[in-house]
Formats: C-alpha cells, structure tokens, sequence
C-alpha cells in the first residue's frame, strides 16, 4: 500500500494483517543445550521419562524400617518389643534382611531395606542401644515411598512447546536428563531511526529527543524470550539499507521505529521494498496506523511508528505473538470482560485499543491521549479493544479488555 493510501478507508483491518503476518512465521531451528541454562527455553519434543522416580522404595520419614506386623496390637501401654541391627543413612544402602522382631534406624530417602514393609516415625518409639519399643501399631506400606512414585520410566512427563519453569527442569533432572532438545531462540535486529535522537543525558538542546525505544524494543524483544540487538540509524536511506543489509545476515527478523511516514519519504520503507517485499503498509488501528510489515531473505521485518506509545501497541498487536511462534510458542491471547466506566467513542472500520486501567470488575480508560505519551502506558495496566464493526461503548457496558500481564509469558 503506497503512502498516499495510508490515511485512506482502505487501510488493512487489524485481524487481516495479524493473520497474514502469523501465516508467513515459522520457528527458526531447534538445539541441544545443558539443563543448566533451560530456564524459559521452550521444549521442541516431549520428555519420556528414562527413570523411575524415587528410583527405590524409600523412607518418607527419620525412623526404624520394621515388619508392619510386629507392631499389630501395641500401643505407648504395651509397646513393641524390638531389636535394632543396622543403621541406613542418606545414600547408604544397607544388605541387611529384616526379619520378625527386628528393625533398621533409616534416614529420610534412604532405600528401604528387604524385609521391612513399613517405617515408624521416631517420635513414637523409645530407644535405648540396640533396644526398641515401638509405642504404635502402624499398617504395612505406611511411610514409605514407593519406586516411580513420582514418574514411572517411559512416562511423558513434558509435551512438545513448553516453556520450562523451574520445577519443570527439576522434573526433567528426575527423569535422567542433563541436555534437551530446545527451539532456538529468535535473534533480532532492532533499529532505531531519527536524526533527532540522543540517548539519555542530562542536558538537550534544539529539537533534541531521547531515544526511549532503543530502551523499550531491547527489552520488549527479551520479554518475549529472544535475544536483541540494537543499533540507531538516522534517517539516511543508504545507512538504513546497510544496517537491514548486515543484520539479516546474521538475525532471524528486524523491527525497526521511525521512518514509516516522514516527509522525505518512508525510508524503513522504501529500503524494505528495495531488498525484499513490503506486504503491509498502513492498518486500521488506532493508535499506531502507520505499521508496515515486510520479508526480505526470507526473514520478517516489522516496520514500527516513531511514536513510543503507537510503536508499543503495534508491538503488542502485530509483533510479540511472532516472536514467540518463531520459537515454537503458540499463543491466543486471553481477552476478560470488564464493565466500562465510562462512555468510549469509537469509529466503525478501525480497531481501538485504549490504554485502560482495571479496578475490580470495572474498566477505566485513561483521559490522556496521544502515540507519545509514554506516561500512560505506566499508568495503564491493560487495553480496551473495540473492534471495527463496533462504534462505541457505552458506560456500564461489558468490554473486551486484554491486560499487559497477559501478553507475557
């Protein structure tokens, strides 16, 4: 779509975009890496377990393994009259076989020895050398860990697409694994355009502005679990097409801020157009309309607005759900349902999305408006989107609301 068209009735809907880009993405590879660093990795194949965990029957409690049925009838009255013969400690194992009268002092996950059948919390017994009375009547399996209780060998124990949170690595550990198979993780080039743009100091001057998206896509691109790199570029065709040129020589995908409709031309544009294709140029959102999209060597690159907060919800529209499919994630996101506050206007053929902020099971939208007020998007915790064949919504209505802590992972 041209520029000249890019404020026109015909901008691409929102949902014909998401799903031509999501169309056109496809996770880039799998790996081999140590359990060590699969913190947040996503699994490209389920686990089968190669272990049974507890690997042995195991004392569940510091005791004596003794036969169930030398204690059937005792009580701290008339207690159980027992031998003690061995003692087993935490990874010891002991040879010794229980018989009737008997019993083996264990500690907690030390394997049960042959014979016994039960273990006895030491607070119900009384010891005295090798002597012991046993003060309760306990059934036979009673404090014991069974062998596989946890996971049997040949269990699946972690599916395909799953993002490893910390008691998943200790299931995988259990399980006998010290590598997996992960999907890479997405590499990708961030650009940052603006001749006026200055990284954060002190003092400006003249038309002078601080470059905050260098700051937001670094880290929007971490949060949606891939590696960044960022480079700034002014507004210099040649500079922009080496940079694109460089970088997607060695990333999976670019997202680029700026330079989307500027008066000299769409540079980001144009250059995306001269090394690849440009499929999307303009949609109808607001804010962030002038969102681009493209593919060039096969790799995407997301055109972003100049304007922190329209860069931020084009990311959240368009880009995030990308990335994490790039890496096997696959993602719908969760809309809940708030009543608005407030009466929301809206134009029909143009989806909204309005920074918000819940409070119980009311939704209020934020007064400030404008794609560079970074402050609302601090204040706001969520979206209200209001679809394009939908003109308003009414104070007191149901709205669609999707929260930032949603989009996360």
């Amino acid at each position: 779509m041209s520029k000249k068209n890019m404020f026109l009735s015909d901008l691409m809907p929102v949902n014909k975009a998401q799903h031509m880009i999501s169309s056109l993405i496809k996770n880039i590879g799998t790996e081999e890496i140590s359990l060590e660093d699969a913190y947040k990795r996503v699994l490209s194949k389920e686990i089968v377990s190669l272990l049974n965990s507890p690997p042995f029957e195991r004392s569940a409690m510091d005791g004596y393994a003794i036969r169930a049925e030398d204690t059937f009838g005792f009580s701290e009255n008339s207690p159980a009259k027992l031998k003690i013969i061995d003692t087993i400690g935490a990874g010891q194992v002991s040879n010794t076989i229980i018989k009737a009268g008997e019993a083996v002092k264990i500690a907690t996950g030390a394997p049960i020895p042959k014979g016994a059948n039960a273990v006895v919390m030491e607070e119900y017994t009384v010891s005295q050398n090798n002597d012991l009375d046993v003060e309760i009547s306990i059934a036979p399996g009673e404090n014991i860990s069974p062998m596989g209780e946890d996971i049997e060998t040949g269990d699946i124990i972690l599916k395909k697409g799953k993002i490893l949170k910390p008691q998943d690595l200790a299931l995988i550990a259990s399980a006998g694994y010290s590598e997996i198979e992960v999907f890479k993780k997405p590499k990708i080039g961030v650009i940052t355009t603006g001749n006026e743009l200055i990284m954060p100091q002190k003092n400006i001057s003249g038309a002078e502005i601080i470059n905050s998206n260098h700051y937001t896509f670094k880290s929007f691109v971490e949060s949606a679990l891939a590696i960044p790199t960022v480079v700034h570029c002014f507004d210099s065709e040649k500079m922009v097409e080496d940079t694109f040129e460089t970088l997607l020589e060695s990333h999976d995908g670019l997202i680029s801020t700026g330079g989307t409709a500027i008066s000299k031309g769409d540079v980001v544009v144009d250059v995306t157009e001269k090394i690849g294709e440009v499929l999307i140029h303009g949609v109808a959102l607001r804010p962030g309309k002038p969102f681009g999209f493209g593919i060039a060597h096969e790799k995407p690159i997301f055109l972003l607005s100049g304007y922190p907060v329209a860069a931020m919800v084009q990311a959240d529209v368009f880009v995030r759900n990308n990335l994490y499919k790039m890496q096997g994630i696959n993602i719908t996101p969760q809309y809940i349902l708030k009543i608005a506050s407030k009466k929301i206007p809206s134009s029909l053929g143009r989806t909204d999305y309005i920074r918000s902020k819940t409070e119980n099971r009311n939704v209020k939208p934020l007064k400030i408006k404008g794609s560079g007020i970074i402050r609302s998007m601090v204040e706001s915790d969520s979206y209200i989107i209001i679809e394009e064949n939908i003109e308003g919504i009414g104070k007191g209505e149901e709205c669609n609301v999707l929260t930032y802590d949603s989009l996360i992972v």
